[in-house]
């Protein structure tokens, strides 16, 4: 089972585990749609990411930081 928009957290720890060195928070919401695509379990629409969905992941891969 593939990673979907909606599985925030999960998409979160990949993210992280990707790219150690990256602060998230300087992270714009472009590079990080593409990212989230380019990760291999990412299996969904690439078309259906929006500005919310894609704050909620970067605001779960921040707490992940902590």
């Amino acid at each position: 089972m593939g990673l979907k928009w909606t599985d925030t957290l999960d998409i979160a720890i990949e993210l992280d585990e990707k790219y150690p060195e990256v602060d998230p928070l300087t992270v714009r919401f472009t590079d990080l749609r593409e990212w989230v695509v380019e990760l291999d379990e990412f299996d969904d629409d690439p078309e259906h990411s929006g500005e919310k969905i894609l704050e909620a992941i970067q605001m779960t891969w921040i707490e992940e930081r902590d």
